[in-house]
């Protein structure tokens, strides 16, 4: 896909789920506009959107119920007679809930290719994708699609920087990614973290101390500054080096490697604690 084809997406998307609708294409939507029974529409298994909010979920099936459901579904067809969703799987869901039978769709034809693109651009854009969701979609565009960061930020009216420092969430580690998921991390919160050398022990301080995303930006630059001036600063490899060691002796340990080189300090507290060590030292080849 092209360039100019890319930006085109990102603003002819208005127009498919109902903003910004040209002349044309208001006459094109009536064509294509019909109401289908609920059970006649399936998810789209492309959905970057794997989250519902229970409680947002009843708040809009409450408003269904009382004002109906005014803007369509965007489907797709598919096979034996039903249609995917391309556009609108929230309010499908609500729906579901308030026990509405029939819904209005827009019925495009659309290839796979296209389904995913404006699924995932359409969250972005819209929905209240939490920030892992989200930079799984920006990185399935990138690799899928070929789009530079660049290119997507201006697809989806995001500036570059946002994109990027999206991206970046997905190198903290599982614990961290877990935390950000449940909505106890912040996005703002956790770029603090990524380039930082343990970032779930100041995820644990940041979230029990009530941090603003300014105090845990002044967090991490204070253990960073304070980690290069002591010399502490380790990168991941040497810390699972570290711990694995501390673990087989059951010791303190510290690791520090530099090019080539480095030092391996074991910390005792008594004689026997120190003999064990020499024992397992000397033994080991027997």
């Amino acid at each position: 896909m092209t360039q100019a084809q890319k930006r085109r997406l990102g603003r002819g998307l208005a127009a498919l789920i109902g903003d910004d609708v040209a002349e044309e294409t208001v006459v094109a939507d009536v064509r294509s506009l019909k109401h289908v029974p609920i059970e006649m529409i399936k998810a789209n298994p492309l959905n970057p959107r794997k989250h519902f909010a229970e409680d947002d979920l009843e708040t809009l099936a409450k408003s269904l119920r009382e004002k109906g459901l005014l803007q369509p579904i965007v489907v797709r067809p598919a096979t034996g007679g039903m249609y995917e969703i391309v556009a609108g799987e929230r309010r499908w869901r609500a729906a579901q809930r308030a026990s509405i039978h029939d819904v209005p769709v827009l019925i495009r034809e659309l290839d796979d290719r296209e389904t995913l693109e404006i699924a995932l651009i359409e969250n972005v854009q819209r929905a209240d994708l939490n920030p892992l969701e989200e930079a799984r979609a920006y990185k399935q565009l990138i690799d899928q699609y070929g789009y530079t960061q660049q290119q997507l930020a201006d697809s989806i009216g995001k500036s570059r920087s946002h994109i990027a420092n999206t991206l970046r969430l997905q190198t903290l580690p599982d614990s961290v990614l877990t935390l950000i998921e449940s909505g106890t991390l912040s996005a703002g919160h956790a770029r603090t973290l990524v380039a930082t050398d343990s970032p779930q022990e100041l995820a644990e301080k940041i979230i029990k101390l009530g941090m603003t995303v300014r105090q845990a930006e002044d967090l991490t630059r204070t253990t960073t500054a304070k980690a290069k001036k002591t010399g502490t600063e380790k990168d991941a490899d040497t810390r699972a080096m570290e711990k694995q060691i501390s673990e087989a002796l059951g010791l303190s340990v510290s690791l520090t490697h530099k090019g080539e080189g480095g030092q391996l300090v074991i910390s005792y507290r008594n004689f026997d604690q120190l003999d064990d060590v020499f024992r397992r030292l000397t033994q080991s080849g027997n």
